[in-house]
């Protein structure tokens, strides 16, 4: 199963994720919709980095992800904080939250791992089922040309702690690409004081990700009830490129007195 191993490597193997300015687009498409939200969930929260954020601006956030041992990673990183958020194990697909929230955020590439265009229709059902009346959604994901770029591809990602080798295979018919991951970390010491092990454990992981385009996710979200249906470059509010390797979307739920209009 994909982030198990990983997980307690993740953090250190993708430090060059630019949280903040995701943060910093999030606001700009906020402010489009003159929206001020005051509770959020971080859906596929992974290690919570975006969650730790968001509470960082004060809002009540909730965290789900799927992965136990990524929300073990969430939780360690936000004890002490004044304003911590709460996590859940869940599934996208099996979203149900205590009370609806005011704005849903899916960082990266969450929705990727989504394999079956149901469990993308099933996810937007239920998110749009999790928000509040003007509630937004707003996710990310690689789009068909990254996957299709990545075909063949090995990388590397290392530090002091950990080696992960990873190699990529893409699938035309299906748009799917699969990551095997071999993953070598050190074995921590068992008792402070001892030195350093030479010892690595080896893992092996393999993940899926699915592409999908952007007509189709808009036609998915609106036929889940949302509206006001917007799509963004890579952290630009211009619409996407035709190379985009990452493309944004926003989506709104219906006031309860009426709804919308798509764009």
């Amino acid at each position: 199963m994909a982030y198990e191993s990983l997980a307690a490597s993740y953090d250190r193997l993708t430090n060059d994720i630019p949280y903040e300015e995701i943060l910093h687009f999030y606001d700009q498409i906020l402010a489009r919709y003159d929206a001020h939200p005051e509770t959020a969930l971080d859906l596929a929260c992974g290690t919570g980095s975006m969650a730790v954020l968001l509470a960082g601006r004060g809002l009540s956030v909730l965290g789900v992800d799927q992965s136990e041992e990524m929300l073990v990673e969430a939780y360690a990183k936000t004890m002490g904080s004044d304003n911590p958020p709460y996590f859940i194990h869940q599934r996208m697909e099996r979203l149900r939250l205590p009370a609806p929230v005011d704005l849903v955020v899916c960082c990266l590439d969450g929705l990727n791992y989504l394999t079956d265009p149901e469990q993308v229709c099933e996810t937007f059902r239920r998110v749009h089922k999790s928000l509040t009346p003007n509630g937004l959604f707003i996710f990310d994901v690689n789009t068909p040309e990254k996957l299709r770029a990545l075909d063949g591809q090995i990388f590397l990602d290392e530090d002091d702690e950990v080696f992960c080798l990873w190699r990529a295979s893409f699938d035309e018919p299906t748009l799917t690409i699969t990551y095997g991951m071999d993953v070598f970390q050190r074995e921590q010491p068992s008792k402070a004081g001892e030195k350093r092990s030479n010892r690595w454990a080896r893992t092996r992981e393999e993940h899926v990700e699915r592409a999908y385009p952007a007509t189709d996710l808009c036609q998915w979200l609106t036929e889940a009830g949302f509206t006001n249906v917007r799509v963004y470059a890579d952290r630009r509010l211009s619409p996407p490129e035709a190379n985009e390797q990452r493309m944004f979307i926003s989506a709104q739920k219906a006031s309860e007195t009426g709804a919308s209009h798509a764009e």
